[in-house]
């Protein structure tokens, strides 16, 4: 068996080793027969994978979703330039049509 460590957020931490210590058995037990448990099925992996790749999108997909993001931010900001630029030269127009009439 290959020994790793994992860091338990502290109240998940203190509750398996409450319970490791009532039932007189090593945390990292508890913690591998939870495991066991949790992934024992297919379907209990691929609803494990589901969640993780919406909590925790690969990097890849990550890097994706913000060069889109960032796509749309510039097409927004250009449009809006390209109105403004518009209507300053509908006023320019109109200031020098108003010139020419006087």
């Amino acid at each position: 068996m290959v020994k790793s460590t994992v860091s338990l957020p502290i109240k998940w931490e203190t509750f398996l080793k409450r319970l490791a210590d009532d039932y007189q058995v090593d945390l990292d037990k508890i913690v591998s027969e939870l495991c066991e448990w949790a992934f024992s099925n297919a379907e209990g992996k691929k609803q494990f994978e589901a969640w993780l790749t919406d909590a925790y999108p690969p990097k890849g997909e990550v890097e994706d979703k913000e060069r889109s993001i960032n796509e749309e931010i510039s097409v927004a900001e250009e449009e809006i330039q390209e109105e403004s630029e518009e209507e300053a030269h509908e006023n320019k127009d109109y200031n020098e049509d108003r010139e020419l009439k006087s």
